[in-house]
């Protein structure tokens, strides 16, 4: 075989390698669940697709579970998990609502542990109590007391676990503008000030899970009981990293709510899903990210679904 010269093979090469280094990276493929809850879940959905489609970063799909295990399709719903990036949870029975069919519940567990990512959207961590797996997938959820272990940060920013049955079952202050702390160094939190302000969170006390292979990314404080509370938190489950916050309250009268125009947790929301999809974390931290004294309401979000869902 007839050798070329280095410098020849250097400089036949250099093309290759320039093409390659400007092919844009894939979007992210995300597949939001939703279907049924005591939120305003058709709405939500509308709002969260108006915050992720400008972005360019995401290619969006949504699968909507039928709402009882009677209901026209339950015996067809199978969500296809393994063909997306990250599965964005939204669906919460805490009202009663089915939990997924069994093939469901064990091609989901499959997905994350594989490598799949879970955003587990608000409200979704009331959801599925008696699903061992869902139970160790969100690490803390919304649970009577008896149920597992709390985590609450003192005020040297340690964690404390708080066993079953001590303090309370898991709940929620009103609504009020509250400043979050980070912990820690997280790429989802990356270039991110330490202290922030976003208006009408619910800060949940004692929420209560299996909280193995755990971390807390941030927490607030909750008035009632005096105490600091996880806001954020990661967990992984296998392969798979699934990430939760309480922020993004939408609830059955919500119109356009602050909760979800902050321009923090729009910024998080994103960063988390490229976390969540084992990619770097490179969408920018915004001029208009709000400051521990400031909160920063963005406007309206563009959607197509209306606020109120039609009288039945």
């Amino acid at each position: 075989m007839k050798r070329l010269p280095a410098s020849l093979l250097l400089f036949s090469a250099l093309p290759f390698f320039t093409c390659a280094a400007e092919l844009p990276s894939p979007k992210i493929k995300v597949l939001i669940v939703d279907g049924f809850s005591n939120h305003n879940w058709r709405y939500n959905t509308g709002l969260l697709l108006g915050i992720l489609q400008p972005t360019g970063l995401f290619d969006l799909d949504v699968s909507t579970a039928p709402p009882t295990s009677s209901a026209p399709g339950w015996d067809t719903w199978r969500p296809r998990f393994k063909d997306y990036d990250v599965v964005l949870q939204t669906c919460n029975d805490i009202n009663g609502g089915p939990s997924w069919p069994k093939d469901v519940q064990r091609a989901f567990e499959d997905y994350v542990a594989g490598g799949g990512g879970m955003f587990d959207y608000h409200s979704a961590n009331n959801a599925f109590p008696a699903w061992p797996a869902y139970n160790d997938m969100i690490g803390l959820g919304w649970r009577k007391k008896d149920f597992g272990w709390a985590i609450a940060i003192d005020p040297d920013e340690k964690l404390v676990r708080i066993p079953a049955g001590e303090g309370l079952g898991t709940g929620h202050g009103p609504q009020a503008d509250t400043v979050i702390t980070n912990l820690g160094e997280h790429p989802i939190h990356a270039g991110l000030p330490g202290k922030w302000k976003t208006p009408h969170l619910e800060v949940y006390y004692y929420a209560r899970g299996p909280a193995n292979n755990l971390t807390v990314l941030s927490y607030g404080f909750d008035p009632r009981t005096k105490m600091n509370w996880p806001t954020e938190w990661v967990v992984t489950y296998g392969k798979g990293r699934i990430y939760n916050a309480t922020f993004g309250h939408v609830w059955k009268d919500d119109v356009q709510p602050p909760a979800l125009r902050c321009a923090g947790v729009q910024t998080i929301m994103i960063r988390a899903l490229q976390w969540l999809a084992h990619r770097p974390v490179t969408y920018p931290v915004p001029r208009d990210f709000p400051t521990e004294t400031a909160l920063s309401i963005r406007p309206e979000i563009p959607t197509s679904v209306p606020p109120v869902p039609p009288e039945k």
